[in-house]
């Protein structure tokens, strides 16, 4: 499987394969590269309507001129836990690109792929800001956005400081409010019924979603409650080893 930056050629077909609706995964594998390797590429130059490879490769060849020379994997910065430097950071700008994929965008992804990828699961806005070389107001904006969707959670530690913190609980939340949303989708759907005509096709359109949207959002608000019991029980359990010999045991 061929390494290194893509080529101009590949591009084009990348570009080729977005304007026939093909798959990120079919197009990495004409091109023998990871899929992971077209989506960063894709969401990094304009998206799946807006991508054009001419500007694609130009943009590429700007930000390796600023770039700064980076240490070879074989003389990585040490990481906490003997990590790889490289790695980590290949690893986090996937991961942004996977959250932008999903509807996020960049900072607030940014801001994501930041605290999951943290020991500690919270950062302060200035920590946050320090590792992402951005402004406390982008940070403060991503944040707004990230707790309006239930994706982040704010804490004071000791020094009166707002700590933004990811953990399972905020999943739950999160998956929670999605349902919710699709709730309020149901009662506009089924006010439509009331006002269309319950005999019309177009509020037999509008009943079918409701009724559709109501059997999904019973279906996410079992899993997730089953999903938040399972987790759980799991970290309430200590986790199984050796049975250590009793006194009576020798």
């Amino acid at each position: 499987m061929p390494g290194g930056r893509l080529s101009q050629q590949e591009r084009q077909q990348i570009g080729l394969g977005l304007a026939d609706d093909l798959p990120y995964a079919e197009i990495a594998r004409r091109l023998d590269r990871p899929t992971s390797t077209i989506t960063r590429e894709v969401m990094r130059n304009g998206g799946p309507t807006a991508y054009r490879a001419d500007l694609a490769h130009r943009a590429t060849e700007r930000r390796a001129h600023r770039r700064r020379p980076t240490p070879t994997r074989g003389a990585a910065v040490p990481q906490e836990h003997g990590r790889d430097a490289e790695a980590v950071a290949e690893y986090e700008e996937t991961f942004t690109t996977v959250l932008m994929a999903s509807g996020l965008n960049k900072m607030a992804s940014r801001v994501l792929t930041c605290l999951f990828t943290t020991d500690a699961g919270s950062l302060t806005a200035s920590q946050l800001a320090q590792r992402l070389q951005v402004s406390p107001a982008s940070i403060s904006k991503a944040i707004a956005f990230l707790e309006s969707q239930s994706l982040v959670r704010r804490e004071r530690d000791d020094r009166r400081r707002d700590r933004y913190v990811v953990d399972d609980e905020l999943f739950y939340q999160a998956t929670i409010a999605t349902a919710r949303a699709n709730d309020q989708l149901v009662e506009t759907a089924r006010q439509g019924v009331a006002i269309l005509g319950a005999h019309t096709p177009a509020a037999a359109r509008l009943e079918s979603i409701a009724r559709f949207l109501d059997f999904i959002s019973e279906c996410i608000v079992r899993a997730a409650e089953q999903a938040r019991e399972v987790l759980h029980t799991q970290r309430a359990t200590p986790p199984s080893g050796p049975t250590q010999p009793g006194p009576d045991h020798g």
